[in-house]
């Protein structure tokens, strides 16, 4: 631990030196320009450091996020688009869907599929969904394990949708296993 300390301190007071020697040699030949380029470098470096500060405080509303607030309950705050995103891990992946209470099943795209394990060359597309932008041709599969939080889930039918569906559906099929799925302003609460 003190090693690593001293390391970074090594490091800083080499780059200082460095930094520090370009700049006494500039400024000698060219006192204004330095001047105005240190300036400039200093700001963008405040700026970054500011942005990635505000990042934290932002980052909420820009892209909310679901959390387990109490044992058997998770709220998703609305999205900036109006949806509700919602992350979870299929079969050990992490998938990101968007919370469709008038899709009936678990609608997954082929990408999400595919990165769960499910070799979607293999299945055969005999069922059909009426989407917003029309038919498409759905296989239906079992999804292993879904991870939600605290709570898991096992053996859950799931339709994989052969379109250039961009984001996976959470419907029904999934919900109904919770006791309650509601909303409180622009927040959704999934009980069990």
């Amino acid at each position: 631990m003190m090693d690593d300390h001293f390391m970074r301190l090594a490091y800083l007071v080499v780059l200082v030196v460095a930094i520090g020697g370009f700049l006494v040699t500039d400024f000698r030949h060219r006192p204004g320009q330095t001047t105005r380029q240190a300036l400039a470098w200093g700001l963008i470096f405040v700026a970054v450091i500011a942005a990635a500060g505000l990042w934290q405080d932002v980052r909420g509303d820009l892209a909310p996020r679901q959390e387990m607030v109490s044992p058997g309950r998770i709220e998703v705050p609305a999205s900036i688009d109006g949806h509700f995103h919602l992350t979870a891990e299929l079969n050990g992946e992490r998938v990101r869907f968007i919370v469709d209470t008038g899709a009936s099943s678990v609608a997954l795209s082929q990408r999400d599929a595919e990165r769960i394990g499910i070799d979607t060359e293999a299945l055969v597309y005999a069922g059909y969904a009426q989407t917003a932008n029309g038919m498409v041709d759905t296989a239906s599969v079992i999804i292993d394990r879904i991870d939600l939080g605290d709570f898991t889930d096992e053996d859950v039918p799931a339709i994989v949708i052969r379109s250039d569906l961009d984001r996976s559906l959470l419907g029904m099929s999934y919900l109904r296993r919770f006791a309650r799925v509601g909303f409180e302003g622009n927040t959704l609460v999934l009980e069990r």
